[in-house]
């Protein structure tokens, strides 16, 4: 039987009590992963015709351990972060492991996909992961100006001054006058005097 659970954040909403499945719908295919059934989701998503469900036939196949389907550098780019999220806010340890496990395949897809991983462990509070993967991605694309800006972030937030200081300018320097960075280095400037 299919059901919700109301002590995680099903579908990032911590009350589930309004959430309404329509059958066949891809929600429905998600509410089948969360509750391991990953031959009926992937018989569901093989029935939709959208581009999120052609994304969900290739995270089926990663979460059942082989791949089978190579995903496009615009699927990875539009839905593994916000699936990773997803599984890990839902407690689906399997599952996000085998997601990050397929990284090294997606990166020869999307260079990004690292970068992608590292948002959404700094988000939920993972710091020693989401470092790892910043480091990751900044050995295939050095050049990411968002990265440079994440990496700054970290850096601030475990008070290590000179590396901030470094991955903002990098960031300034590939994005001269990119505001958000601009606040960014004040406030690094701030805590640094």
């Amino acid at each position: 039987m299919l059901t919700l659970n109301g002590n995680n954040f099903f579908f990032f909403d911590e009350d589930v009590s309004s959430v309404k499945i329509i059958p066949d719908s891809l929600e429905h295919g998600y509410l089948l992963v969360l509750n391991d059934d990953l031959r009926s989701a992937e018989t569901l998503f093989n029935l939709i015709d959208s581009p999120r469900a052609r994304w969900a036939e290739v995270l089926i196949s990663v979460l059942k351990g082989f791949l089978h389907k190579y995903p496009t550098y615009f699927q990875i780019r539009n839905f593994y972060e916000i699936d990773l999220d997803f599984l890990l806010k839902n407690e689906k340890i399997h599952y996000v492991e085998q997601l990050l496990g397929a990284l090294e395949i997606f990166s020869s897809i999307n260079q990004e996909v690292y970068k992608y991983a590292a948002r959404v462990m700094y988000e939920n509070k993972l710091y020693s992961a989401a470092l790892k993967y910043m480091n990751k991605s900044k050995k295939i694309y050095y050049n990411d100006a968002e990265l440079h800006f994440m990496l700054a972030k970290y850096y601030l937030r475990v008070n290590d001054f000179d590396n901030a200081d470094f991955y903002v300018k990098e960031c300034l320097n590939l994005i001269p006058g990119y505001y958000p960075a601009e606040l960014l280095k004040q406030k690094i400037e701030d805590k640094w005097i």
